[in-house]
């Protein structure tokens, strides 16, 4: 996962929350030493967090400059959850254990006043650790930032923590197991008590919930005590004999609890938590809950992004839930604009999703939740309705799904019609296959195109100075533009069939392939084995995408399926013509004025990631990408038609000003009325919606192990069927190790192994 080190979290207070009045639940103990230059991020972050019920308890050494103090005294007086105490000269556990002792809660958070924690930080740890009476404490995974940038993510294990620390010293800590064990050890200034404390927890059989994001950063100096300490080998070696003295009743094959998904009991019906408090908004909004699978790049999530983003943000407040195991390569990106981010899979078990969802819409008071392709939130809606008679319920739909779980998102759509208030659909062909194959009803559906900036998005202010050079492609080139991800769905060996093709009328033509994807390995190989290193140029994911467009003279779509394009409306706005695949409702966009489309001769049913091609389709492909090379005219006219085509449509601004129309309309008295007479009617079978969602959990979780077995038989038949080689299998194999599934049952043999 690539991770941007420059957003800090905590650069600017948010006043989201007035005066919170309620009891705290947690305890944060924060020692103070001569903290005053970076505290006042510390600060923020604390004073930012989506869960407000806190007090912040710092304990301030006698050694602490004037200035420092004086810092730490003007920001305390200014929230009353903060208590100071001037104590004389302390080390870290004294001050810890001083903090503690004045501890009104239950749950202790150790903080150091220059970390930083992400706002979401406190509400992740405190559910987790609430949920698991078994475990001790809670921690995440962190950002290592400062002098030093990486992120901290081990597996957890008894066996290694005997020998090295791998668990962070923040953590959301049970009170009671802090006491069994004495709280933290004294053994002065340069000594691990974190290490050493948790190896007394860990003797005690005391297991932690680890929560594998990166939510907590950990400031690192090259000045700072912990490097010191890791210079001197004496103080090294002292501390090993220390902690061995204790680890030595560690127990090797104690583990952490961890989730990705995985559901602790089974045919559990959904549930709510005692949960009776609403946060204390500082001003009244409409505010949204977004359900997402994930946050990962592509077209769809950047759909959602640019709701966040452009969104009136005096009037709406916007949170987000996902509900699929990810890697969530753009959760910075949603950090920066939305309100809440919570990914369920990585904090909870499944059977307690539907309770936290429940705690979330009734905490903020949400008036609309809009369900995304989130497939378990489809299957807890009509439950919803039941508990929630007011909450305006909509959805978007982005394509058709007709191979995968029987008409995927559509059908599901339809099949919880009743309790939608109005399905949202980005294109013509999906909403006629929702209504005339699955019974949706017409008036309840809307299309939105997804719209694109048209400010960001004009060919007159982008510089794409040094694209071509970067790539050795001469700038005369002719130049066709393939962006996407590689993935069967877009059939990039497709494109290479007509690559070749084309290398043999046009050598002069070259391809630019934009993007990454589970195929890239596999796709690079077949570039040096087709000879067409010097006419394909791979230049991977790219975070400006808008200088590749400039540069080329048309842009390549080759898929098997599609709703609408979002690159084919991105290509069409910098004014390239598209030559794209007959599929999905591409044709809304490419028309005879603005590209050309080719049949698909494939179904997705039967050649879904196939290597071998129909000749004619890829003599189809050839023959547009040649005539509207050799045709500049041509090609400069069709340049015109497609700007204006989308400015005419498809625009972010149309986007967000219908949707905001629409929100208006979602929490009218009269839309309410009509609600709560749903609501009503459906109570009559809650018991029903409730074995609905319980039922969809049990198919979830046995999906899990049916897809890792379905991958592997899958690699046998390609194998024994001479479909693919033993090198691309295991090409595709490395490429998926950084997919949550594999991931996940690496970290298993890992932790294994270490128990041995």
């Amino acid at each position: 996962m690539r991770f941007d080190y420059n957003l800090e979290p905590g650069g600017s207070l948010s006043n989201r929350f007035a005066a919170v009045t309620d009891d705290p639940l947690v305890s944060i103990i924060t020692p103070y030493f001569n903290s005053g230059a970076r505290f006042e991020q510390t600060y923020r972050c604390v004073l930012n967090q989506t869960f407000p019920y806190y007090e912040w308890i710092i304990v301030n050494d006698a050694r602490t400059k004037d200035a420092d103090r004086e810092t730490l005294e003007q920001l305390a007086k200014l929230d009353d959850r903060i208590r100071v105490f001037n104590t004389g000269e302390l080390s870290i556990a004294q001050a810890r254990n001083l903090g503690i002792s004045q501890a009104r809660t239950e749950v202790i958070v150790p903080l150091d006043a220059d970390d930083l924690i992400e706002t979401s930080y406190l509400e992740y740890l405190y559910w987790s650790l609430v949920t698991h009476p078994d475990a001790s404490w809670a921690y995440t995974d962190n950002a290592t930032f400062g002098d030093e940038e990486y992120l901290w993510q081990q597996v957890f294990s008894g066996k290694v923590m005997k020998n090295e620390n791998i668990a962070i010293y923040s953590a959301a800590i049970r009170r009671e197991a802090l006491e069994e064990v004495g709280g933290y050890t004294d053994i002065g200034q340069h000594f691990n008590e974190d290490w050493h404390f948790w190896l007394k927890l860990l003797a005690k059989h005391r297991r932690p919930v680890h929560i594998e994001k990166p939510l907590f950063w950990y400031r690192w100096s090259d000045t700072g005590a912990l490097a010191r300490f890791q210079k001197d080998e004496q103080l090294i070696k002292n501390n090993k004999r220390v902690m061995a003295q204790v680890a030595k009743d560690v127990p090797d094959e104690i583990q952490a609890i961890t989730f990705s998904g995985r559901r602790a009991k089974e045919f559990e019906k959904p549930h709510t938590w005692d949960w009776n408090k609403t946060l204390p908004f500082a001003e009244e909004k409409t505010r949204i809950l977004m359900l997402l699978p994930h946050m990962e790049r592509g077209g769809a999530d950047k759909f959602n992004l640019d709701i966040l983003k452009n969104i009136n943000r005096d009037k709406y407040e916007i949170g987000v839930i996902t509900t699929v195991p990810a890697e969530s390569e753009w959760r910075q990106q949603f950090m920066q604009w939305a309100d809440d981010i919570f990914e369920l899979p990585s904090f909870l078990d499944m059977n307690d999703w539907s309770a936290f969802i429940h705690y979330y819409l009734q905490s903020r008071k949400v008036n609309i939740l809009w369900n995304i392709s989130s497939y378990y939130g489809y299957y807890t809606l009509p439950w919803l309705r039941t508990q929630f008679p007011e909450l305006a319920i909509i959805d978007c739909v982005h394509a058709e799904g007709q191979y995968w779980r029987a008409g995927g998102y559509p059908r599901v759509s339809a099949a919880v019609d009743s309790v939608i208030d109005k399905t949202f659909v980005t294109n013509e062909f999906t909403r006629n296959i929702m209504v005339e194959k699955y019974g949706k009803e017409w008036s309840k559906t809307q299309v939105i195109y997804t719209g694109i900036d048209e400010i960001e998005f004009n060919p007159a202010v982008v510089e794409c100075e040094g694209i071509k050079e970067k790539y050795n492609i001469q700038e005369d080139r002719p130049t066709v533009l393939f962006l996407c991800r590689i993935a069967p769905e877009k059939r990039p060996f497709l494109m290479l069939e007509v690559a070749r093709e084309v290398k043999k009328r046009l050598p002069e033509v070259c391809f630019l392939v934009v993007g990454d994807g589970p195929q890239m390995s596999e796709f690079k190989g077949k570039v040096h084995d087709y000879g067409l290193t010097n006419h394909v140029y791979i230049a991977g994911a790219q975070a400006d995408i808008r200088p590749y467009y400039k540069v080329s003279d048309l842009f390549l779509l080759t898929s098997i399926k599609e709703g609408l394009s979002l690159t084919t409306i991105e290509s069409m706005l910098m004014g390239k013509p598209v030559i794209s695949a007959d599929v999905g409702s591409q044709y809304e966009l490419v028309t005879q004025d603005t590209g050309i489309l080719v049949s698909c001769r494939q179904s997705e049913s039967e050649d879904f990631d196939r290597r071998t091609f129909p000749r004619e389709e890829i003599l189809d492909y050839t023959n547009a990408i040649c005539e509207l090379i050799t045709n500049a005219d041509r090609r400069s006219n069709m340049g015109q038609a497609c700007r204006e085509k989308v400015l005419n449509g498809f625009t972010l601004s149309t986007l967000i000003e219908t949707m905001e129309k629409a929100f208006v309309a979602f929490v009218r008295p009269d839309a309410i009325r009509q609600r709560c007479g749903t609501s009503e009617s459906l109570r009559v079978v809650e018991r029903l919606c409730e074995e609905f969602l319980t039922v969809y959990v049990e198919y979830e979780n046995s999906q899990v192990y049916f897809r890792g077995t379905h991958l592997f038989l899958s690699y046998i038949r390609d194998l024994v069927t001479f479909r693919r080689s033993i090198f691309s299998i295991l090409r595709d194999i490395q490429s998926r190790t950084d997919k949550p599934i594999v991931k996940l049952l690496f970290k298993k043999i890992k932790a294994n192994l270490l128990m041995r």
